[in-house]
């Protein structure tokens, strides 16, 4: 178990890497903050499950990701629990539904994107660091489209880039707390994202290129976290780990 006796908090856990990320933790023995946007008995009860099966505590936590007041509420009861957080994953994002070009897309639209996938994940890494206490592990999950692009889809781009800068300059400034600071960058992922962003067949484009010619599996990327989160890696900070099954576009 490469989590055996740490805690971690983790956003987006309702479904596709999210998800994917609450399961292999808690398969590695961590206690889990698990962070949705709303609270459902479906969640709930694959939370107990999990937590039951795997012999770890497992606590939702639900707040929209631009709602600061909650956020701060959020905060409140993981002080009371007294736990020390061991391993942020800020994965909870979000993606135009449809490619709009970029002189079509209103600049307030563009500012949703960013508040959702960059300015509050400053803002809950800000809050989280208090928990850390001075060691820790912080993974943001980033996108290829940060690097490649793809047409009609600037803003999500443009956020997941600033994420990486994020990244890359936090991890000089957290070094001396012995705070670890990395990236992954899933490419093409089974999601109901990726399969909603697949837009006139242009996945078949990346398989082609692709050295492994196929989907990843959001299990796939949540293992590259899960080493980022765990001792294995205790000399990598800074870094974007890239999960894109050979992609090549």
């Amino acid at each position: 178990m490469l989590l055996k006796g740490k805690t971690a908090l983790i956003t987006g856990c309702n479904r596709g890497i999210g998800k994917a990320i609450l399961e292999t933790f808690a398969e590695n023995g961590a206690d889990i903050f698990a962070c949705v946007r709303k609270e459902t008995e479906e969640f709930n009860e694959r939370v107990k499950s999990l937590s039951e099966k795997n012999g770890v505590e497992i606590i939702p936590l639900c707040f929209d990701m631009r709602d600061n007041a909650a956020m701060k509420s959020a905060m409140m009861t993981i002080r009371k629990t007294r736990k020390k957080i061991d391993v942020l994953v800020n994965n909870a994002g979000m993606c135009p539904p449809t490619a709009c070009s970029f002189q079509m897309t209103p600049v307030d639209k563009i500012r949703e994107v960013f508040d959702v996938n960059f300015f509050a994940t400053l803002q809950l890494t800000q809050y989280v660091l208090k928990f850390m206490r001075e060691s820790g592990s912080i993974i943001n999950v980033a996108s290829m489209a940060a690097f490649d692009g793809d047409e009609g889809f600037c803003s999500y781009a443009a956020s997941k880039a600033a994420l990486i800068g994020f990244t890359r300059n936090l991890s000089r400034e957290l070094g001396k707390q012995n705070i670890r600071v990395n990236a992954v960058a899933p490419g093409l992922t089974d999601t109901d994202m990726g399969r909603a962003n697949n837009i006139d067949g242009a996945a078949e484009n990346f398989i082609k290129e692709s050295t492994l010619g196929r989907w990843g599996n959001p299990k796939e990327v949540a293992g590259a976290i899960l080493f980022l989160a765990s001792d294995l890696s205790s000399f990598v900070t800074g870094e974007v780990i890239r999960v894109k099954g050979g992609q090549r576009v």
